[in-house]
């Protein structure tokens, strides 16, 4: 009993792997939310997201309502004199959601994308940084 649990948990994790979004959308495609990884230092928060298959001209970040979204799109391009006979990697866009904190400075927001890999830096106000507090005596 308890290996069947642990095998349908690991199929569950599996399905999770490659998540669809529930959003409604406008384009007839299917849509993965990206893997992220999430760094954060005193001075900013840093988002690493693999989003393979997309290039800067169809990636969509914007802001708002302190909510970040990014929409990456992917056109897929068959390889030419060949046809699919088999197929494990599944071709679709990527769309995936952040709420920020009061505490980001929104106009220092940057985006880079290399390799199918977006890194976002997200700094922090002046006001929400970590700093020392001196102690005086008396």
């Amino acid at each position: 009993m308890a290996e069947e649990t642990r095998e349908s948990a690991l199929q569950e994790a599996e399905k999770r792997k490659v998540v669809e979004t529930d959003a409604e959308r406008t384009r007839d495609r299917l849509a993965f939310v990206p893997r992220a990884d999430i760094y954060e230092t005193d001075d900013a928060v840093f988002v690493v997201a693999d989003m393979p298959g997309v290039d800067e001209s169809s990636l969509d970040i914007t802001l708002e309502n302190n909510v970040l979204t990014i929409d990456g799109y992917v056109e897929p391009l068959p390889p030419e004199g060949y046809s699919l006979i088999y197929a494990e990697y599944r071709e679709g866009d990527y769309v995936r959601s952040f709420r920020l904190s009061d505490e980001t400075d929104r106009a220092s927001i940057e985006a880079t994308l290399k390799d199918g890999v977006l890194r976002l830096t997200l700094p922090k106000g002046k006001e929400a940084r970590r700093r020392k507090i001196a102690v005086k005596a008396g």
